[in-house]
């Protein structure tokens, strides 16, 4: 029987170089879209996807983000004195509903993702576990992770999400290969890092969650060092696929690169524009700019 996946590893130790200088005394997930970090989308998302408890890898000056998770006695008593229980809820919103939710765990030294992913093994212990890079930010319904962890009910398995790359740039991502295509969610055979233009098994790149079993601890513990001296999770994963099943799912929805500055601009405008209280408003501003 397939143990349910409860908990998450959350990477956030980045630094955000491509969204400097907004991200220089900000850490880039606490990054605002609309009127929320990127980080309270993500939590939403795990949360929505029966996830239970968070583990965020942080590196150092990213005490902001434990502090996001935390209460504010002051904030929120002066909005409950002024009956403002609307802003007061959307300010609780983020909070851990008790105190083993969520925990957070110091990567010394920026080692790359399979390195942060590595970093949990403690706290997720012999449990299949899910991994969300929060600069991902995936619209779709039912969530994401929830589509990746109805794969891994189904297929017992590793789960990869993925999805189309634009037309002519499969060589920029991670590509998966697979064991024939049909459907969604197919049998990976390997993946490959920025294949040569005109060589890619594929054209679905590896998106932003992932569902792994506890082995790639053991995998990446031994890791040797790849692309830019980092241990990569891609690595990881390959390895553990010589011995256990990896399906790629092709996930229903739409993906906005936060750690990207047009990317990041455009999950603006798109939940904007999916927000009730918000839409005509947006659309109006934005037509007054064209």
């Amino acid at each position: 029987m397939t143990r349910r996946v409860r908990k998450a590893v959350l990477p956030v130790a980045g630094l955000g170089t491509r969204v400097l200088p907004g991200a220089k005394t900000v850490p880039k997930n606490l990054l605002n879209v609309v009127d929320r970090p990127i980080l309270s989308y993500i939590v939403e998302e795990g949360r929505a996807a029966g996830i239970e408890h968070f583990v965020f890898i942080v590196g150092r000056g990213q005490g902001a983000i434990e502090d996001y998770f935390d209460s504010m006695p002051e904030v929120e008593g002066i909005l409950e004195a002024k009956g403002k229980v609307d802003i007061l809820a959307d300010v609780r919103r983020d909070l851990p509903q008790h105190a083993g939710q969520m925990s957070f765990i110091r990567q010394m030294a920026p080692l790359g993702l399979g390195h942060a992913v590595w970093c949990a093994r403690d706290v997720i212990g012999d449990e299949p576990f899910a991994v969300m890079l929060p600069d991902m930010l995936m619209a779709a319904n039912p969530p994401a992770l929830a589509q990746a962890i109805a794969a891994h009910e189904k297929t017992g398995g590793n789960i990869v999400v993925v999805e189309p790359a634009p037309e002519g740039e499969a060589h920029k991502y991670g590509i998966v290969a697979l064991d024939g295509q049909q459907g969604r969610l197919n049998r990976m055979t390997g993946m490959v890092e920025k294949p040569p233009p005109g060589t890619e098994p594929s054209n679905l790149f590896i998106s932003g969650r992932y569902v792994l079993t506890p082995e790639i601890f053991k995998v990446l513990e031994t890791q040797a060092r790849g692309a830019g001296g980092e241990i990569q999770l891609t690595d990881g994963m390959a390895n553990l696929m010589k011995t256990q099943a990896f399906h790629a799912l092709e996930y229903e929805g739409t993906t906005y690169d936060c750690g990207d500055k047009i990317g990041l601009l455009r999950a603006n405008v798109a939940f904007a524009l999916a927000r009730p209280d918000l839409a005509q408003a947006a659309r109006e501003a934005i037509q007054a700019l064209l």
